[in-house]
């Protein structure tokens, strides 16, 4: 098990980059901590796998620095690292059994019989191919070959990181929850360091101890599933997870009030003043539909029924605005504001979230 620091880290396919755009992975500058579970997260493009393939030496960064622990391994390959891999498309040994398959990499290293029999039944009941064991690998479906080749990257103990691309790809639906929950159920055992890339926020959100957001080569923030629901510090984190997504409103702020076309919504902070794309975020969570004179007056254009809560899809001064409603909830004819939390408000300029100079509360704790 390793901890993993990007130093000054950039990538390009360029043999000569020289503009922003030129560069894959924007310089990144984090440490993930040993023994911990990430999820790299984004759209396709982002540059989720080029920093996976950096992370396990089938590629050399253009600029900067990797280092497991102590030990600068930018030029390592993936051998000396000692990582396992799991890529998003099958790769298994077709003319051996799936027994033989997952035990490869065990007698390989030349382990003792005894430990690779029972590691392998461990594994094999993980994945569910403890029938098949016997069985050769050609003929299975892609499915089960996934599996395989799942089972072969975490049935080494001894490694330094085991990483993951988009590796449920193929796998379907129910049997994806079951691996997810196999996986956290392994590295709560044995606490590896695992690295998992996808672009899918449920498996994201409920395999990571922390998630890597990115977007643009760029990590525009790394968090617990909390932080990135209730402070997302980009723009993009807020559109990206959740669903629906944060809604943002372009807004001018004025100490603790934005103003959204002429209407006020009340902030829970000072803000000093601001330059930029100006925008207020706010998720469909905490959007509340109201009668009277409070809230932004919306064009209600339709609510969706989608079992756990309705969805009510608005429009305020041509930007689309959601919020969540209780499930069963009557709508009043007459409802036509919605009204934000201010407690939940989170300010951006240029996408990028700003603090407020001090909160409300600790405005008034402090008259008090």
């Amino acid at each position: 098990m390793a901890q993993i620091t990007l130093d000054n880290l950039a990538h390009s396919y360029l043999p000569y980059p020289s503009r922003d755009d030129d560069w894959a992975l924007k310089q990144l500058d984090h440490v993930w901590n040993d023994g911990e579970a990430y999820a790299l997260l984004g759209a396709s493009g982002c540059g989720k796998s080029t920093l996976l393939n950096i992370i396990s030496g089938l590629l050399v960064p253009t600029r900067g620095r990797i280092l497991f622990g102590d030990q600068d391994v930018t030029r390592q390959d993936t051998v000396e690292r000692n990582i396992a891999q799991v890529f998003q498309f099958p790769v298994v040994y077709d003319t051996m059994s799936v027994r033989d398959n997952l035990a490869f990499p065990l007698r390989n290293r030349g382990m003792d019989p005894a430990y690779i029999a029972a590691r392998v039944q461990k594994v094999a009941h993980m994945i569910g191919m403890e029938a098949t064991l016997g069985r050769k690998a050609r003929g299975l479906t892609a499915d089960a070959k996934q599996k395989i080749s799942l089972g072969r990257g975490i049935v080494r103990e001894d490694v330094n990181a085991i990483l993951f691309d988009e590796p449920l790809t193929v796998i379907d639906p129910h049997m994806k929850w079951e691996l997810r929950t196999q996986l956290k159920a392994l590295h709560n055992e044995f606490g590896h360091t695992m690295i998992y890339v996808t672009h899918d926020q449920t498996e994201a959100l409920t395999f990571a101890d922390k998630v890597v957001v990115m977007h643009d080569g760029r990590v525009v923030q790394l968090g617990t599933p909390e932080e990135l629901f209730d402070t997302p510090e980009h723009t993009f984190v807020g559109y990206f997870i959740g669903s629906p997504g944060m809604n943002l409103l372009d807004a001018d702020i004025s100490g603790n009030t934005a103003h959204c076309t002429g209407h006020a919504i009340p902030l829970n902070g000072h803000y000093k003043a601001q330059n930029g794309k100006i925008q207020i975020g706010i998720r469909p969570e905490f959007v509340s539909l109201v009668s009277g004179q409070e809230g932004l007056p919306v064009t209600i254009r339709r609510i969706e029924d989608v079992g756990r809560h309705q969805i009510l899809r608005a429009e305020f001064a041509g930007q689309p605005i959601n919020a969540i409603l209780p499930e069963g909830m009557a709508v009043p004819s007459d409802a036509n504001r919605l009204k934000f939390d201010p407690m939940r408000v989170n300010v951006y300029v240029d996408d990028w979230r700003v603090k407020p100079l001090h909160s409300v509360a600790t405005s008034q704790k402090e008259a008090v």
